[in-house]
């Protein structure tokens, strides 16, 4: 009983926390789902996110200027990625052409990744980001090992919300359209 409770002990302590596979913890954790977001005036320079996705397509977010971008930080055994996954999974096909929806992995091998977006039905690719690098462009914005993380860029490719932790369909589109109809800084 004693192991049986320390066991499920620590799959609960670890369910939002990873290893890097040479047993060092990179000591992600998981936001309460607050929402924060920036007026048009007050928010920061553009960012660029770009690498590969677990296909090896190149994803850079200007490409999508113009349009508002979901960005999610997120990880397979995360249980809240987990949670999470169907609402983004439904927004993402639900989003009119002007939304964009990218993936950022820091954790997964490409099986366990694309194991994921089966499982859920993702729609979007994921950027592959094992030395944490492209998440590292949203330092400032996004604490680093704060997995899921949501971030809303607007057409300017600047960070105009965030959620840390879990978000739920309700919230994503408020924040979309939030974006989507708030003027921008060339406005």
């Amino acid at each position: 009983m004693t192991g049986a409770l320390a066991l499920a002990s620590t799959l609960l302590l670890s369910a939002c926390t990873s290893s890097s596979g040479n047993g060092v913890d990179l000591g992600y954790v998981a936001g309460d789902g607050s929402v924060k977001t920036w007026d048009a005036g007050d928010r920061g320079d553009a960012v660029t996110l770009v690498g590969k996705d677990f296909e090896g397509t190149t994803i850079d977010t200007s490409d999508y200027r113009g349009d508002v971008v979901v960005v999610n930080t997120w990880y397979a055994s995360c249980a809240p990625c987990r949670k999470e996954a169907p609402d983004l999974a439904k927004e993402a096909a639900a989003a009119g052409s002007d939304v964009h929806f990218v993936g950022i992995n820091s954790t997964d091998d490409a099986g366990a990744a694309q194991a994921f977006q089966r499982t859920f039905d993702i729609p979007y690719p994921s950027i592959a980001d094992k030395d944490g690098s492209v998440v590292a462009t949203l330092q400032g914005v996004v604490p680093v090992q704060a997995v899921p993380t949501t971030v809303i860029l607007d057409q300017e490719g600047r960070v105009a919300a965030r959620v840390l932790g879990a978000t739920t369909a309700t919230t994503l589109d408020d924040l979309i359209d939030d974006v989507r109809t708030a003027p921008t800084a060339g406005s």
